[in-house]
């Protein structure tokens, strides 16, 4: 099995910093892509930002030149800076990764995180 465990989050003041870590642990897998997932109350889950086994990098349109998503192979771990933090940011922020390939140019992302909640306040 595979558990990925986020850290990080926690409450700012809008214009702040925060940065996510991911941690992947268990067996061993190939990552095709990993994601970072918010959710806030009463609104669907949306992807933030994604990074391919490639090092190729995509990101909701929210979130473009204040996110940045990155790896560290040697520490199976994701990271998501978030810079110029907005109260519209507010949400539990997942992790997420997937073990296959692209169909359709989407990913099936198979293991979650718990979340971290991730809270900005105006």
């Amino acid at each position: 099995q595979v558990q990925l465990v986020e850290s990080g989050g926690g409450l700012v003041q809008a214009g702040a910093s925060l940065r996510l870590s991911c941690a992947a642990s268990g067996r061993t897998f190939t990552s095709y892509a990993m994601g970072w997932f918010r959710q806030a109350p009463g609104k669907e889950r949306e992807i933030v930002a994604r990074i391919r086994w490639n090092d190729d990098t995509y990101y909701n349109d929210s979130v473009k030149g204040r996110f940045t998503i990155s790896r560290d192979n040697a520490k199976n771990t994701v990271y998501l800076q978030m810079n110029s933090l907005k109260p519209e940011d507010t949400a539990v922020y997942y992790c997420a990764a997937a073990d296959s390939p692209a169909v359709g140019g989407q990913y099936k992302y198979n293991y979650w995180g718990q979340g971290t909640q991730v809270t900005v306040s105006s």
